[in-house]
Formats: C-alpha cells, structure tokens, sequence
C-alpha cells in the first residue's frame, strides 16, 4: 500500500507547471512544492551523466568529473582517475562503456534547493542494482550524480509515494521522525567507529569494520591510528527518502583517515600502484591514507524503534600522504 502524502502537497503540485523540454521547475521552485524532475527529463539526466562518465573514463580525466558528479561520488571518482591519468597518460580507449537498462526513477516532491531525485538501474558491470541519486543546487544548476550505492534485487528499499508517484523527502533535523536524524547521521557514524557506541546494527560496515581495524591497530610490522570525522553540508549533503514502513533511506558521506607507522628496521614500500600514484610527501616512516565513504543505510522511524542497517557502503582512496 502506498504511504498517503499530506494534502496541501498535492494542492501545490496541481498549480504548479513544469517546462517541458529542460525539465526545470518555475521560477518558485524554491517556495514551491513541486516534483524535483519530470518524469520525461529524468532519463535524460541519467544518460548525459552515463555519457559524460565513459567520455570521463575513456580520456581519464579527472578534471571533467565536477561536470557530472558532486559530492562523495566525486570525490572519489576525481581521485581514481588522478591515478589512472598518472599511470595512462595517453587515456583508455578501450575503456568498456557503462550501461544501464530497466531505469526506474523515485521522484520526491520538495521545495527549496538541493533538489534531487534517485535512478535504480540494471547496469552490463553485474547482476546488481545501481542507485544514482542525482542533485541540483539550483535552477540554473545542472543536475550532478553525488552518491552511488549497489544493491541486490533483495535489498531494494520500498520508497513511499503518494497518489500522483511522487516520493517524500526527509528532512534533515529533528523533526524527521526517526531514531537518527539524515543530519546526524555521520557524525554518529564516524562516533560509533571510534566507540563502538550507538544506534547501529552489527554488520560489514559497523561491527565487522571495527574488528578489522583491531588486528590492524599494533602489529610486528607497523601500527595503526584510525581518524574518523564527520561530513555535512554543502558539499556532503545527507539525502533521505521516506520508505513505505515510516522509516527511510538516508545516503551520507564520512571521512575517514588511516595513519600507518612502520616498525623499526621495516622498509617503506606500497605495492599498489594506484594508491602510489596519489603518494605526496616522503614516505619514510609513516604514510596517511585519506578516505571518503558514501553509504545508503535504512533508518527506522521512532515509533518503530531500531537501528540503522547498512545497505551499502562504498569507501574510496583520495589522498595518501608519506611521513
């Protein structure tokens, strides 16, 4: 059954209109409650960002990435390709092209500016799905890809919607009605890898995560020191989607630093040659690596009660540093 939206949403979207061939909104977008997208422009944002990522990949280019992707996706794409570009110069041609079929698009009703909206897609790199949540900072603004989570056909969420198929945003602060806020949810994150303290279900990114980094933190070799801070807006903007239980999806950035100090007598050395070609620095007794993770958790409402369960979680290499 799908969740009702509030009425006075429904008043607001009959009277609004939306330009047919850019799919903007009117120039109230920002008082307004209105579609963040049209259904007719929606795949079209997802095959300019698809275009734009193989031409990206293909000429390995770093600085092209803030064209198409914001937030921790970019982040993380910029580093990547910073590596590949060091090692390719000359490109990859024989880049494999990205592609998506069977594209569904979950289009929330909302005023104000970020807008965004989620594309689930099959892609041809597995069996998985592909959730691209696309934003826009403004009506001149294009539309960017800022998160991306890969999830099995089981673990798709049920996105509320209301009789028109509009999806309902959440906010991010107090009033979102769940056990943890969208906008505190990375520094409860990034409090709970330090403490092990808070509203999290055990799991790959939350409990096992910790106990990796146990075995790592004082070896024969070298020792580990974990820095975990959080991240928020305007570039790492939490996201979130209410889901058909009273819950929601919540899509968040963390950053995350991992400071390795070799043994006495141990010779410096990364094998990696990706993670070598973001080397900075003299690498003589210590090497920092910074990270950025972009996650999709399920939230539960406060009168369900519960804890927040990693859907996915996707940690990329964007700095290392020598010490």
């Amino acid at each position: 059954m799908r969740r009702r939206l509030p009425r006075r949403l429904f008043t607001a979207l009959a009277a609004s209109t939306l330009l047919t061939l850019t799919g903007c909104v009117t120039v109230h977008g920002e008082r307004e409650i209105l579609p963040a997208v049209s259904r007719e422009e929606a795949p079209k944002v997802l095959q300019g960002f698809t275009d734009a990522y193989n031409k990206a990949y293909r000429k390995l280019d770093p600085a092209a990435v803030d064209g198409f992707e914001a937030g921790p996706l970019a982040a993380n794409n910029r580093a990547d390709l910073t590596a590949q570009h060091a090692l390719s110069p000359g490109g990859n041609a024989s880049y494999p092209a990205l592609e998506f079929k069977d594209s569904r698009f979950t289009i929330p009703a909302q005023a104000g500016w970020p807008k965004f909206f989620v594309a689930d897609s099959a892609s041809n790199r597995d069996g998985n799905r592909w959730y691209l949540v696309f934003t826009r900072d403004g009506a001149k603004k294009p539309w960017r890809a800022a998160y991306l989570s890969i999830l099995n056909s089981g673990e798709r969420p049920e996105f509320a919607t209301g009789e028109d198929g509009w999806a309902e945003p959440v906010p991010a602060g107090e009033d979102s009605g769940l056990v943890v806020d969208p906008g505190a949810l990375s520094g409860a994150y990034t409090t709970y890898l330090q403490s092990g303290k808070g509203k999290f279900a055990p799991g790959q990114s939350t409990s096992r995560t910790r106990e990796a980094r146990e075995k790592l933190r004082r070896t024969p070799s070298f020792w580990t020191a974990y820095i975990d801070t959080p991240a928020g807006p305007p570039e790492y903007a939490p996201l979130a989607l209410r889901t058909e239980d009273g819950g929601a999806v919540v899509f968040f950035t963390a950053h995350h630093r991992e400071k390795r100090t070799l043994a006495k007598g141990v010779q410096p050395a990364i094998g990696d040659p990706r993670t070598k070609a973001l080397l900075t620095g003299d690498f003589k007794r210590s090497v920092t690596f910074t990270k950025v993770s972009e996650s999709a958790v399920k939230v539960p409402s406060k009168d369900a009660g519960g804890q927040v369960a990693f859907l996915n979680r996707i940690e990329g290499l964007t700095a290392v540093k020598g010490g």
